[in-house]
């Protein structure tokens, strides 16, 4: 299934609604009160409530396109949003790093998440704004000191994350999370696959565009450290929980390792790719 969280285009009716994807641009609207998260918790809870969707979406009678309605994040509200750096060699080598023994974390919050379509909005401050396209894993249930062979299990579905970055403040200040957790620096979407559609995530072609030219173009095989690695790793000591997102980080391409930099300006328009997934595409726009 593909599952996306929307908003009515026109009228008072602003509240978030999900839906599924029934074709490449119709929804089928879910019977379901709550957001993407509450929907995720209701899935750990009851093992027949994935049916019970997949009956909803077989017996639709009205579907909607995707034209007709404002898609939104398909995750708004996660309790985590936990992202690894350097976990590509090439990009390590293009950011003058080494590779690292163990990941490299760091966190964004609630306040960086926006859909596809959305403007991701460059402070006055930030000189040097970067792109990052990256595979995120969302979990799909409670998670704690998992074994790397059971790790999948836990894992609800797949998305696509576009990691901006403020390079200048990222790179100057010792820390990370300033130049990361910026408002609207966390594109998300258009839609989460579930798992069970992801025949092998190690294998999927990822890729990012910025105004039509390809700046990224990898695979996830060459990750560092692989999707069942990072959630065991990760519930050594955090507990995951349900709608928990795990952003696995990003392939060589990224504007800090080209000469001269590219760096991303009032009204350049990005779109990021991941095979099977889809695409995430958003333009940026100076403060």
């Amino acid at each position: 299934m593909k599952l996306v969280q929307f908003r009515e285009k026109t009228g008072l009716d602003t509240s978030l609604r999900l839906g599924a994807l029934v074709s490449h641009d119709r929804i089928c609207e879910l019977k379901f009160q709550g957001t993407m998260k509450d929907l995720i918790d209701a899935w750990e809870k009851d093992a027949e409530y994935k049916s019970r969707v997949e009956r909803d979406i077989a017996g639709a009678v009205t579907t909607r396109t995707v034209s007709e309605v404002q898609l939104c994040a398909p995750l708004t509200d996660p309790e985590k949003l936990i992202f690894v750096g350097l976990n590509y060699v090439d990009h390590a080598a293009e950011s003058n790093m080494s590779v690292p023994e163990k990941p490299v974390l760091f966190t964004k919050f609630n306040n960086s998440i926006i859909g596809s379509d959305e403007s991701v909005i460059i402070p006055s401050e930030v000189k040097q704004c970067d792109y990052e396209v990256e595979l995120a894993v969302v979990i799909g249930r409670t998670a704690k000191c998992v074994s790397e062979d059971n790790a999948l299990d836990y894992v609800f579905g797949y998305t696509v994350i576009n990691d901006v970055s403020a390079r200048d403040i990222q790179l100057t200040e010792g820390q990370w999370t300033r130049g990361k957790a910026i408002d609207t620096f966390a594109p998300l979407g258009p839609h989460i696959v579930t798992a069970d559609e992801i025949s092998d995530v190690h294998n999927l072609d990822i890729r990012l565009t910025l105004n039509g030219e390809i700046m990224q173009n990898a695979n996830t095989k060459d990750l560092i450290f692989n999707v069942p690695y990072l959630v065991s790793f990760l519930s050594r000591t955090i507990t995951l929980k349900p709608g928990d997102v795990i952003s696995t980080g990003t392939p060589p391409g990224v504007g800090l390792g080209r000469t001269p930099p590219v760096w991303l300006k009032d009204g350049d328009v990005t779109e990021a790719n991941i095979q099977g997934i889809g695409t995430l595409r958003n333009r940026f726009k100076g403060e």
